[in-house]
């Protein structure tokens, strides 16, 4: 075995798989970091899959796909945060029936274009200069997309603008103590309505880069459970937007391994593994104060209501 093309072809396909998990994850951080759980993140991503893979065969460029995924996956969030926020339903009710119903919808309107290939892809490409480094350039520097760099400086602005800024320290004094931040005069509401569009509109331009870039295809269920897994990549990467970098490409390496790995391990075994240390993850967080201690915002899941605390 030539253990330098098996090292670059695994490190250039996990970053190839973990491109949605980590537009999805920056999202869902921004969400949860303002106090709203959204557990529909795969609803959100199936609909934009859906929506960028039939907008950019109509019109033949897939960058409208890819607007139109980014626009329907938040529309499908400020759903969410109009039941949640608004009518103060159960958040966790609310994510779920986002996800059953963006699943539903999309495999409906989706019948139509299953089996056709979309005719314009969103390319890859090759950076210059640091694409003919050896080793490192066909590891990190080619086959890739535009979103994957863009991801990275999303996840570098994001936390930025969390942790540098005011805006940051509004979103998280309204994750953290929503009774304390409205008494200073934020606007609670309207602080978790934003994060929850912010977190809708990247969790659908994830789901776009599977129908418009790495399967240039429509399928259904093509997202494949993709929306835990960043639920467990959020608290993974204790809401830090920089860390679910790491997170989400270890995460894409698991799903490589999970299809390179099956001439030598059993590939009932390997298929489980992304999906098990989800679980293990989100296990894990649920033991007495793990999810505080690993940064978790205080009012996470919590309704607010002027006047209570």
């Amino acid at each position: 075995m030539d253990w330098t093309s098996w090292l670059v072809g695994t490190v250039s396909r996990a970053l190839a798989f973990g491109v949605p998990l980590l537009w999805g994850t920056l999202g869902e951080i921004y969400a949860e970091r303002s106090g709203i759980v959204n557990l529909g993140v795969e609803g959100m991503m199936i609909l934009g899959a859906y929506a960028g893979f039939a907008v950019a065969q109509t019109y033949g460029h897939p960058g409208w796909g890819l607007l139109a995924a980014a626009a329907v996956g938040m529309v499908a969030a400020l759903w969410h945060a109009f039941l949640t926020v608004t009518l103060r339903a159960n958040q966790y009710v609310s994510g779920l029936a986002l996800t059953l119903f963006g699943l539903g919808l999309a495999g409906l309107l989706g019948r139509g274009w299953e089996g056709r290939p979309l005719r314009a892809p969103l390319g890859s490409l090759a950076v210059p200069v640091l694409g003919d480094l050896p080793v490192l350039g066909p590891m990190l520097f080619r086959d890739q997309t535009v979103l994957t760099y863009l991801g990275i400086v999303a996840a570098l602005v994001l936390w930025i603008v969390l942790f540098r800024t005011r805006w940051g320290i509004v979103v998280r004094s309204v994750g953290e103590s929503p009774a304390t931040a409205d008494a200073v005069g934020i606007h609670v509401g309207l602080v978790r309505y934003l994060c929850v569009a912010v977190g809708g509109l990247l969790a659908g331009v994830g789901g776009g880069y599977l129908s418009v870039a790495y399967r240039p295809s429509w399928t259904e269920g093509m997202t494949a459970g993709m929306g835990w897994i960043v639920i467990a990549l959020t608290i993974f990467a204790s809401w830090n937007p920089l860390r679910a970098i790491w997170g989400a490409f270890f995460f894409g390496a698991l799903y490589h391994l999970s299809f390179r790995l099956q001439a030598y391990v059993s590939p009932e075994l390997l298929k489980m593994m992304p999906y098990a240390f989800a679980i293990l993850v989100l296990a894990v967080s649920g033991f007495g104060g793990a999810r505080r201690r690993g940064g978790a915002p205080g009012a996470l899941g919590l309704p607010y209501v002027r006047g209570e605390r």
